[in-house]
């Protein structure tokens, strides 16, 4: 094959039509299955594509980016994971932004989305402003939120059943006979703070046990930001018994001071977690935490704007995945957990695909 593969080639590797092939070459919508198998043929007979001479014909750039408040994050790698192969599968390139939760950066990549530099948008913000609500309206390439929207919002959308898990972990929590159970939480004017200080009371009331303003400290997602609420909790509330924490590395960074403060975790202080990360299990003692489905949410994010990329033109729909709580050392301990077996609770029979709300 001196002159090296063609579309013909391809077709006949590919066991589809010609037509078909140059649909795929030249990013116009296509179904899936077929994308597939011609990106394989394609790749099997070692066809180089003209990127640039492709984007200008058909306006398509076979990028799409997704951006995170912090590619540190691993509840964030974990829906990276899951993002990039389905859209590679479908010949998309992945361009990542950290914003670091700055809303004016996540404006400017809602912005940039006229300039056709991807051909569509994954963001998961921390907050949500009303100039972020404008920004989608007007966008010029499809995107999908990983997060909640204020009801209404005409943009497909991924999010997490927060309040739930927390309701989840308060329930254990007040099962092991913790009733000084505090709260370590991110910013009360993101999305997930909001959601989570407010299920938190609302545990509580159902539960009959007070609201304590001394219990409860407002910090950031970080593991030292965690660190040091909870020090500063420690030496005001010493009997404390629980911590609610609104993410792993909230935690982890409360486990650090405990441990330094020779307070005994589960005996002395369980401690919860949220997101379920690789760090929950690798951490000593390990952590029990709520699972908020980041890699099915990552996946599910991808599946959506890869529908509309192919042009499906369906109003915007919403997909809720369930919260499911994973038990572990610093709740019930090592020996206590082998008696009741590798427990988990959840908060739902499975994800949902809807028009609705959850916060």
């Amino acid at each position: 094959m001196a002159d090296g593969p063609t579309i013909n080639t391809i077709a006949e590797r590919a066991g589809v039509s010609i037509a078909s092939v140059s649909r795929v070459l030249n990013g116009l919508p296509t179904r899936q299955d077929t994308v597939r198998k011609v990106m394989a043929a394609a790749d099997e007979l070692g066809y180089v594509r003209n990127a640039v001479a492709r984007s200008l014909k058909s306006r398509r750039t076979h990028q799409v980016a997704f951006a995170m408040a912090d590619v540190g994050n691993p509840a964030y790698l974990a829906m990276l994971r899951e993002i990039q192969p389905v859209l590679k599968a479908a010949g998309y390139r992945l361009v990542l932004h950290s914003t670091d939760a700055v809303v004016a950066d996540e404006i400017d990549v809602l912005h940039s989305l006229g300039e056709r530099y991807v051909d569509g948008l994954i963001m998961s913000p921390l907050r949500v402003t009303e100039t972020h609500l404008e920004m989608l309206a007007a966008a010029r390439a499809p995107v999908v939120i990983i997060g909640s929207v204020p009801e209404g919002t005409r943009v497909d959308n991924v999010r997490a059943d927060s309040r739930t898990g927390v309701r989840l972990a308060i329930d254990h929590l007040y099962s092991l006979g913790r009733r000084r159970i505090g709260m370590i939480n991110g910013p009360l004017d993101t999305v997930p703070g909001a959601a989570r200080g407010a299920a938190y009371r609302e545990a509580l009331a159902d539960l009959d046990l007070p609201y304590d303003e001394d219990l409860v400290r407002i910090g950031d997602f970080y593991r030292a930001e965690g660190g040091r609420a909870v020090a500063d909790l420690l030496a005001a509330v010493p009997d404390v018994d629980a911590l609610m924490c609104a993410n792993d590395l909230i935690a982890l960074g409360a486990l650090d001071v405990l441990r330094a403060a020779g307070r005994r975790v589960p005996e002395d202080v369980a401690v919860v977690g949220m997101d379920d990360t690789d760090l929950a299990a690798a951490s000593w003692p390990a952590l029990t935490s709520v699972s908020l489905g980041s890699a099915e949410r990552g996946k599910a994010a991808a599946e959506l704007l890869l529908d509309r990329l192919q042009g499906d033109d369906r109003e915007p729909r919403l997909v809720t995945v369930p919260p499911r709580l994973v038990v572990r050392a610093s709740t019930v301990g090592d020996t206590a957990r082998q008696a009741m077996g590798d427990a988990t609770a959840s908060g739902d029979a499975g994800r949902t695909d809807e028009k609705g709300s959850v916060a």
